[in-house]
């Protein structure tokens, strides 16, 4: 595929060879390490947690997979023009899991890598399918969310950054990550957009696997545990609610008015391990977060309050978001217990409007503003407890009044289904209608409350006003 070229910016140069000749033998010198662990783990299938060190190992081997093909890609430039259909080799490998393509609007002629081909199971010998014929690959369910990507990237030139299913000829779906954006001429008009498909199918499997075994060491009731250990748990320790909108004294250049929902797991059990907070620090910045606990059962409750509690009394040094995920990862890691949390950590600076964040391994907050919405581009960030001593970035955005945050966790849909943040962006029109967070916490409710969750979800809304 040709490579793509904006108006305004050169092509970018390969990085040196050495560099990334050094990278590969870091990453295949992992591989071994980690394979050696998969392979000292248990391989008792009745032992659940031989089966999540497994699971964890298999994951992680699958991403060094493609981080290694991804480098040597990296470090051979851009690939050389592909052989004609019918020289493409019979089955898949590993390199074969990306393909590219791009699409010409002013000609209206498509390009397919052989790699595409593979992926969606087409005969390379047919002629690639144009933008408006592309959706007929793609699961019913998942069109609406292409056609959205899509249409944003043409009209709005907005990136393509998404996943989808496609249903292969023989019957089997295929999970595709997408990611693209379009190619503008010198007036600014669109004239193409170009993408890069990735097939995602084995790596989300052994995500699922990984999170099926791990909630197997965490059974969200044991069917030994007496009710009333449940009920004993001390109150304090759970996920704070509030019953009505949240406040905050007025500022002079703007407040926030701020709600949030916590939705149960559909078991009914108000153990948990997502959560949400907000507080007013010195000086008049508020603390916004939401994230979530790897565990599920009733000692998790002491963590949440643990976790809550040093939050907020970090903060309270003035601290950045990305310096308080550092202290709570050393927090969580000299802990008795191994923890992941996922984090989403802001910080609201009234007299600016400014929000500083950062992440751990946590979906980026949600901006809506003028009747549609997007996601803030994320720092760099893992779950906290994944890596001792791992360093988070600090991304900061400036807000407007009337402009509204939403954060959430990840267990509002089924991980089958849609992405949690595409369906919350469907929402724009009817979220930027309500008088008040709380409104806007409410429809949220409303949408999500009664789905098949796997597991149970916070939203916090935040909306800048006068």
């Amino acid at each position: 595929m040709p490579s793509p070229l904006s108006a305004d910016h050169p092509a970018a140069q390969p990085p040196g060879r050495g560099k990334v000749d050094s990278l590969i033998t870091q990453t295949r010198r992992l591989k071994g390490e980690v394979d050696a662990v998969r392979r000292d783990a248990q391989d008792d299938a009745t032992d659940p947690r031989g089966r999540w060190q497994r699971a964890l190992c298999d994951l992680a081997l699958h991403q060094l997979d493609d981080l290694d093909a991804h480098l040597a890609q990296l470090r051979d430039g851009p690939p050389a023009p592909p052989p004609p259909p019918q020289s493409l080799p019979p089955g898949e490998s590993l390199l074969s899991r990306v393909g590219s393509a791009e699409w010409n609007l002013l000609t209206d002629e498509a390009f397919w890598s052989p790699e595409l081909y593979g992926i969606v199971g087409r005969d390379p010998g047919t002629p690639p399918l144009t933008l408006d014929e592309l959706p007929s690959l793609v699961h019913d369910e998942d069109r609406p969310r292409l056609t959205a990507m899509v249409t944003g990237c043409l009209i709005d030139a907005k990136p393509i950054d998404g996943e989808f299913r496609v249903v292969r000829p023989d019957g089997e779906v295929r999970t595709v990550h997408m990611m693209g954006e379009p190619v503008l001429d010198a007036d600014g008009s669109t004239t193409s957009m170009w993408a890069v498909l990735r097939d995602v199918s084995e790596l989300r499997r052994s995500q699922r696997a990984v999170r099926e075994t791990r909630d197997s060491l965490h059974p969200r009731r044991h069917p030994a545990q007496p009710e009333h250990r449940i009920a004993a748990e001390p109150r304090d320790a759970e996920p704070p609610t509030w019953p009505g909108p949240l406040r905050l004294p007025h500022h002079p250049s703007g407040t926030l008015d701020v709600a949030a929902r916590h939705l149960p797991a559909p078991t009914g059990s108000p153990i948990g391990g997502s959560w949400y907070d907000s507080v007013e620090l010195p000086g008049g910045d508020t603390l916004l977060g939401v994230g979530g606990l790897t565990a599920h059962s009733p000692d998790v409750t002491s963590t949440l309050a643990m976790t809550l509690g040093a939050l907020r009394g970090m903060a309270m040094s003035g601290a950045g978001p990305a310096q308080l995920l550092s202290w709570l990862d050393q927090l969580l890691d000299a802990g008795d217990a191994p923890t992941l949390c996922s984090t989403l950590c802001c910080r609201y600076r009234p007299a600016t409007r400014t929000l500083a964040w950062a992440q751990a391994g946590h979906p980026a907050p949600l901006l809506f503003r003028d009747g549609t919405g997007r996601r803030l581009d994320a720092p760099d960030g893992v779950l906290l407890g994944s890596t001792s001593g791992a360093a988070h970035g600090q991304a900061e955005a400036t807000l407007e009044e009337g402009d509204l945050l939403l954060l959430h966790t990840d267990g509002l849909v089924p991980a089958a289904g849609p992405d949690t943040a595409d369906r919350l962006l469907d929402l724009a029109p009817r979220l930027v209608g309500r008088a008040t967070a709380q409104d806007c916490a409410r429809l949220i409710v409303e949408e999500f409350g009664d789905g098949d969750r796997e597991d149970d979800a916070c939203v916090l809304v935040a909306r800048v006003t006068r």
